[in-house]
């Protein structure tokens, strides 16, 4: 069984442009800063998500990547400004 990346780790594309960035820059951080914090950004909001749908029961925590983008909406709306 192929593991599927796209499932499991909603924020694959950012990690991609982060390891792109250090390829590009010979793992200079100090040049990948912004590619660093969109992926940290990433892998908060998704564990946010995740411990919500938890505490509420519903499955799966994570969200199948087609309905990402929807809940993405969803939580932006719900933000305080």
């Amino acid at each position: 069984m192929k593991y599927d990346q796209e499932k499991y780790n909603p924020c694959l594309k950012e990690q991609q442009i982060t390891y792109k960035c250090f390829d590009k820059f010979n793992y200079d951080k100090e040049k990948c800063e912004l590619e660093i914090y969109n992926y940290k950004e990433c892998k908060s909001f998704w564990h946010r998500v995740k411990g919500d749908r938890k505490r509420k029961g519903i499955k799966p925590y994570l969200p199948d990547p087609e309905e990402r983008e929807q809940i993405k909406l969803q939580y932006m709306k719900s933000k305080p400004t």
